[in-house]
């Protein structure tokens, strides 16, 4: 199981927070997701890649890298 480390630019409220825990979730091959303001620390199969695009796709005005 891969362990993902994302940080995040333009997270401004809590709403925001919850959205991107409810979008990592909802992914396949992800099995838990701790999500602050700031990053996020994601364990599972999804790839890197799969979380960004995810991310980008569902909340709009958050950088992620």
């Amino acid at each position: 199981m891969a362990y993902q480390s994302l940080t995040f630019k333009g997270v401004e409220n809590a709403d925001q927070v919850n959205r991107i825990t409810t979008v990592l979730m909802m992914l396949d091959g992800v099995d838990s997701a701790e999500v602050g303001r700031h990053g996020a620390d994601v364990e599972g199969r999804a790839t890197r890649e799969q979380l960004i695009a995810a991310v980008k796709a569902q909340v709009p005005g958050v950088e992620v890298q």
